[in-house]
């Protein structure tokens, strides 16, 4: 099934977690949120049922007390849009039809992308006070100083950004169509081709992909 929806394009939380990591999500929600009652229960219930299901979210990626708190900081995150009935109010694609988004829409993205990136330093710290040291560097350090190859690498993420927004309506980055030169395939692979170089340059010290550690 199709994991990722280009979640970092959210307007707020709850589209956050429509898009990403779908088969996990889709799991608890099958199997632990729907038959706690779901939404269709008391106002209390369905708080208690989003609760539970962050916090298992949370336990399920290890026992450290950081993926407690995480789930527990999203779970809170996502309380307003519950009790305003408002969780299911960005549907559709951002800036469907349009190249570029509204000044409400990128702020909107722009604010649901740094409440996210603060949760994954819970999540990625190796405990509560860690986090904490960490996000206190950054609203207190402001030192700009990056190596020539870090901005060149921001540089290329940029560019592939870019290509990501681009493509939002398509189910990945690469869905290309049969629309001006992209008709051509000696384009389209060279695209690939070029993609694979960049990653391939880019790509740093070997290490397992995250998720095998849970």
């Amino acid at each position: 099934m199709r994991n990722f929806d280009f979640p970092y394009f959210s307007r707020d939380i709850a589209e956050f977690w429509r898009k990403w990591h779908i088969s996990l999500t889709t799991w608890f929600r099958d199997y632990i949120y729907i038959p706690l009652g779901g939404s269709r229960c008391a106002k209390s219930k369905v708080v208690r049922n989003t609760f539970v299901i962050f916090l298992v979210s949370g336990l399920w990626h290890g026992a450290n007390f950081t993926f407690v708190a995480w789930g527990a900081y999203h779970a809170f995150l996502f309380m307003p849009l519950i009790l305003a009935e408002k969780n299911r109010k960005n549907m559709g694609v951002v800036a469907e039809g349009r190249i570029l988004p509204s000044f409400r829409e990128s702020f909107l993205m722009g604010l649901t992308f740094m409440l996210v990136l603060l949760g994954w330093i819970i999540f990625r710290s190796d405990s509560i006070g860690d986090a904490w040291a960490y996000i206190h560097r950054m609203f207190t350090d402001f030192t700009l100083t990056q190596p020539v190859a870090g901005k060149r690498a921001l540089l290329w993420c940029a560019a592939l950004m870019s290509v990501e927004w681009l493509q939002r309506g398509k189910r990945h980055a690469f869905e290309f169509g049969n629309e001006g030169l992209l008709r051509y395939r000696f384009v389209r692979w060279g695209i690939y081709y070029a993609t694979a170089m960049i990653c391939l340059f880019f790509r740093g010290q070997q290490g397992d992909f995250i998720y095998f550690q849970f």
